[in-house]
């Protein structure tokens, strides 16, 4: 008894605080910002929830100088010895880092930007797995879609790479359920499960008619072929999802990044190239994906991963610098 009423004081607090300006939508093959069609450029900002608020608000300001109008936060995030997530290992909610994603949303529907909120259930690389049964997923949406629901500018990533056969892994029939679940709380709410790789045209058909997502989020593989064939790739997701009979938008919110592999550094033109494929190709949104240099001892610079002492922008390399000012050129033109 108690839980539901604690999220009911939630609720109501956040409704109290005013009505949200920024309403995230869907129409056929794009993503609509206040019911225009919009695509979605976007930054990863993994630890944002750690961020101290004057950090946070530099890194949004300077976001914005470069055009990005959408981040990428986990809920599910630990790493480096401290623990953000706005919900621990069962589904519960932490007071305190529910909050602070709240004041996360406010912050970005002020400005009209989108904030993607990704669960996982974790691999172990960042903090101890977590959400590791059936109820405490659910316990998790149910908190997340409850308490945020006033906030019209974001969406929900039921599981991150959830395809992945390890503690990751969120089978398609949990998937349908949470899918569920989701839209009994609330109906417009839209909904994604992120997919490691490039999906066969039988995962694709799962995705959009048996958990009916309301857009497809795969993460392309990680080589130096990849950016070539985003368009293809892209080209490739529509054809079949007309041979389904349902169409969704497709969103790279999770593409390759610098510090990942010793095999390969993407440079700024790989960066360009990839983003200028998804556009071509008319994807919905694609995303500047940037983490921690996994070969580091300390995995320095952690960029987005690790935002608590130091801004985003203030731990990028040369090569991420680069495409930002040819990206902010593009974008002045």
């Amino acid at each position: 008894m108690k839980r539901p009423a604690l999220l009911s004081l939630t609720l109501l607090a956040a409704i109290a605080a005013g009505a949200a300006a920024t309403e995230l939508g869907t129409e056929k093959t794009q993503f609509t910002v206040g019911g225009k069609p919009t695509f979605l450029l976007g930054i990863s900002y993994y630890g944002g929830l750690g961020a101290p608020n004057e950090i946070c608000l530099r890194d949004l300001d300077e976001m914005q100088q470069y055009g990005f109008n959408w981040i990428r936060i986990w809920a599910t995030w630990a790493g480096f010895g401290s623990d953000v997530s706005a919900v621990d290992r069962e589904g519960n909610s932490r007071e305190a880092y529910v909050a602070k994603l709240q004041w996360l949303l406010k912050e970005c529907d002020r400005r009209g930007m989108i904030v993607d909120v990704t669960l996982s259930r974790g691999n172990g690389v960042t903090g101890p797995g977590r959400l590791q049964g059936a109820e405490a997923m659910k316990r998790a949406v149910q908190s997340l879609v409850i308490t945020l629901k006033p906030y019209r500018n974001w969406y929900l990533d039921l599981a991150n790479e959830r395809n992945i056969k390890d503690q990751r892994f969120v089978s398609f029939e949990e998937l349908v359920e949470l899918r569920k679940l989701v839209k009994q709380l609330d109906s417009r709410r839209l909904v994604t499960a992120s997919y490691a790789g490039d999906m066969s045209k039988d995962e694709l058909r799962r995705y959009l008619l048996d958990i009916q997502v309301d857009f497809i989020a795969p993460h392309r593989p990680r080589n130096a072929g990849s950016p070539a064939k985003t368009a293809g790739q892209t080209e490739t997701y529509f054809e079949w999802m007309k041979e389904s009979g349902r169409i969704v938008p497709v969103h790279y919110q999770e593409p390759f990044r610098r510090g990942f592999s010793a095999d390969w550094e993407p440079k700024a033109e790989d960066f360009l190239a990839d983003l200028e494929g998804a556009r071509e190709a008319k994807a919905t949104g694609w995303c500047f994906h940037n983490g921690d240099q996994r070969k580091a001892p300390d995995g320095r610079p952690r960029r987005s991963f690790d935002v608590r002492e130091l801004r985003m922008f203030d731990q990028l390399d040369e090569e991420e610098v680069k495409f930002l000012r040819a990206l902010k050129a593009r974008t002045e033109k």
